[in-house]
């Protein structure tokens, strides 16, 4: 090959590789899952629910963040869901940004409602006074966005059950009827569920879906 040649070939890769190293990441990182994977609560733990988010933005072109499941784990080695998200900012499918950190995420500032917490797919989610109502999004947290130190099970087993338990959920409406004003619009710490399963989930007005935020 002429050697002008092969310096053409070798600037262009070189200019490709400058491309791919300089292009900017998708902009969304955070969602609400369209669908659960079929097992109510039970995601294989939170490997399993990590890979579900990333599967989802990933069908939808957001596979180049680590995408990480809103949960958090109790027991030994337990994990505080806000510890597990990155730092911030994130912005939904549309480009709203919900919360400017993690700081942010769990105070009264955050613009997490039924309008912005939206799917991968930019959808709205069914919430309080649809049919079927979704609103309760499984997070086991507690409102600052830590695990609970009850002695009932607040994890649905640290999320490997789908049949007894119970797991703590948030409205995503931030609207239902829990006596306690603060936790009755506590987008990730409203309540409990009715069980495990997709049954009893469903009961408590829950699809079993997930908020997953982009940690880079």
């Amino acid at each position: 090959m002429h050697r002008s040649a092969r310096l053409l070939l070798i600037a262009g890769a070189i200019a490709a590789l400058a491309s791919c190293a300089t292009k900017p990441k998708s902009p969304m990182g955070f969602f609400i899952t369209s669908a659960n994977p079929g097992k109510g609560a039970d995601f294989g733990g939170l490997a399993g629910a990590d890979q579900h988010c990333q599967a989802l933005a990933t069908a939808v072109g957001g596979g180049d963040h680590t995408w990480r499941a809103y949960l958090s784990t109790t027991g030994a080695g337990g994990t505080n869901a806000r510890d597990r998200i990155g730092k911030g900012p994130w912005k939904n499918a549309k480009g709203v940004v919900v919360a400017t950190s993690v700081d942010d995420l769990h105070s009264a500032n955050n613009k997490l409602g039924k309008d912005t917490s939206l799917t991968e797919k930019g959808a709205v989610v069914n919430g309080s006074g649809d049919t079927p109502n979704m609103h309760d999004i499984l997070t086991g947290s507690m409102p600052d966005g830590r695990a609970s130190t009850a002695a009932n099970d607040t994890t649905c087993r640290n999320y490997t059950s789908s049949d007894e338990g119970s797991v703590l959920m948030g409205h995503h409406d931030r609207k239902g009827t829990n006596p306690d004003p603060v936790a009755n619009v506590s987008w990730n710490s409203s309540h409990g569920s009715r069980g495990c399963s997709t049954s009893g989930l469903a009961s408590t007005g829950s699809a079993g879906l997930l908020y997953c935020f982009a940690t880079d």
